[in-house]
């Protein structure tokens, strides 16, 4: 390729770089309203942004629950359809699962319906155990269904590229950037558990005492007691329900803030398709009794059925505006299907975050400055082209982490940092190769060239362990380490080809201008 051409396509590239690195030093604002600034610009991470972090981890145990409760529906199910005796049914901590009946039946019928499970003897009993496949299964299925809740809660927040993904195995890191976050209310609709549920009532009494006084023997199978409560946590009235809900939170289309004549806040719901068909059937056969809905197990309203209810319906409390709002956000974006930890929360002011960018900014500048005047001065001409070629690296970098719409944390600055020294490292290698030649004896243009081809092996030998280490924190680094890892990649390919490419097309044009001159 000629050099006029290889200028060119240079050019264009850093250019390009160029155009979509700008936008990242304005605001959103002036790039919308601007149309010759890209959309995309560099993310900054939450020790620059500002914002809040959580390490959330899943509830292991309540999940393996739930998966052998949902194996206990299905024994049951199959159990009655082939005709096989199946007394009772117990799902115990730690994910297992009683049975009781004809055990020689059970058993079979075990191996044939459940798939990854340990069927075993114990005590007259057949208990099944999920294998460690079920479990990580399990697990994962669940920590997938808490992430999709999640990013449906906090979009209600209105929080730009929110960062919600698993972490590990049971694990989920949530990362909401931005100074405007309220902690508090964001630390609530992450971790509430809201467990929306609609039970016929079965009994009632004052408490749960004279309630359970009524049944001596014992509960009916298959029935619990909630009650519900006065403002000040007294219990206001027992009721004995069954465990199975008529129906559930998750098959609502809507919930929202409403207020009743008096300007009472309550919540006005909508159920989907599935739900509606439900909820008429039941309330048609129910008329005249009394239906109560259960939020986290405990009852907020228990009014009586007066008639079929179709779509819609509306959920009474002693609500503030505020309480029922939230609810209403709660419930709208879904229940967790198991309950989670916060196990660290970190909070980042907006002012500590631009206080880091400041002083990103200033230690950039200082390490740059110095490594210019240092080039300048010990390679003189030469020195000159590796400070362009620095300003190139940097223009490289924060165009193409631009473009990917990757995220600067205050560890990659750092990496903006070392990068910089990296980027003179592999000129100053180039350049005392060209000197060793040139005390050779060497013509100038063949010390130029020989310079160049003998130290490629060794720039690119330095930089491919440095890009080793950059995959491996990209690889299993979270948060700030990640991001570091980001930039340091990046930076590295940005170096390599702008000391092999761009310095090599500053020298060659120096010396089509003059054959015979280049101070080094």
């Amino acid at each position: 390729m000629s050099l006029r051409w290889k200028a060119i396509w240079v050019a264009a590239l850093v250019g390009l770089m160029g155009w979509a690195a700008l936008p990242s030093f304005f605001s959103p604002a002036a790039r919308e309203a601007s149309i010759w600034l890209a959309d995309e610009a560099m993310n900054l991470g939450l020790d620059l942004r500002g914002g809040v972090y959580w390490l959330l981890r899943v509830d292991e145990e309540e999940a393996l629950a739930q998966e052998m409760r949902t194996l206990s529906g299905v024994t049951q199910e199959a159990a009655e359809e082939q005709g096989v005796p199946l007394t009772a049914t117990h799902v115990r901590p730690g994910g297992l699962l009683e049975l009781e009946g004809d055990l020689d039946a059970l058993e079979a019928l075990a191996s044939d319906t459940l798939s990854n499970v340990a069927v075993s003897r114990v005590e007259g009993r057949l208990e099944i155990r999920p294998d460690a496949d079920r479990r990580a299964q399990t697990i994962e299925r669940a920590v997938g269904q808490v992430v999709e809740v999640l990013r449906l809660r906090l979009d209600e927040f209105g929080v730009t590229e929110p960062l919600i993904a698993p972490h590990g195995d049971d694990r989920i890191m949530v990362q909401m950037p931005g100074g405007e976050v309220d902690p508090e209310a964001a630390r609530d609709a992450i971790s509430k558990v809201t467990f929306l549920e609609f039970k016929l009532v079965l009994d009632t009494d004052a408490n749960e005492e004279l309630l359970a006084a009524k049944h001596p023997g014992g509960l009916p199978d298959d029935t619990m007691i909630v009650v519900s409560r006065n403002p000040d946590e007294t219990i206001q009235e027992a009721f004995l329900v069954p465990v199975e809900p008529v129906l559930m939170g998750s098959l609502l289309d809507d919930a929202r803030l409403d207020f009743d004549r008096r300007n009472r806040a309550r919540i006005s719901f909508t159920w989907n398709s599935e739900g509606t068909e439900v909820f008429r059937e039941f309330t048609g056969d129910n008329v005249g009794e009394r239906l109560a809905a259960i939020l986290d197990s405990e009852v907020i309203t228990a009014p009586t059925i007066r008639g079929r209810i179709g779509r819609s319906g509306v959920i009474e409390g002693s609500f503030t505006q505020e309480e029922a709002a939230r609810l209403a956000v709660l419930l709208r974006s879904g229940s967790l299907p198991i309950g989670i930890h916060i196990e660290e929360e970190r909070t980042v002011g907006p002012a500590l975050g631009q206080d880091s960018i400041n002083n990103g900014v200033r230690s950039i500048l200082l390490g740059g400055g110095l490594v210019i005047v240092f080039m300048l001065l010990y390679y003189r001409q030469c020195g000159l082209f590796a400070d362009v070629t620095l300003v190139v690296n940097l223009v490289l970098i924060i165009g193409v982490m631009s473009l990917l719409g990757a995220t600067l944390t205050l560890p990659g600055i750092a990496g903006l940092v070392l990068t910089i020294g990296m980027a003179v490292d592999a000129n100053v290698i180039i350049f005392e190769r060209i000197r060793e030649e040139l005390r050779r004896d060497q013509p100038l243009r063949s010390a130029v060239a020989i310079g160049f081809n003998r130290s490629r092996l060794t720039i690119l030998d330095a930089n491919v362990t440095t890009l080793i280490a950059a995959v491996v924190l990209l690889s299993f680094g979270r948060g700030p380490v990640q991001g570091f890892g980001v930039t340091l990649a990046i930076g590295i390919a940005a170096s390599v080809f702008s000391a092999l490419v761009v310095t090599r097309l500053l020298v060659d044009s120096a010396l089509a201008r003059n054959p015979n001159q280049l101070r080094i």
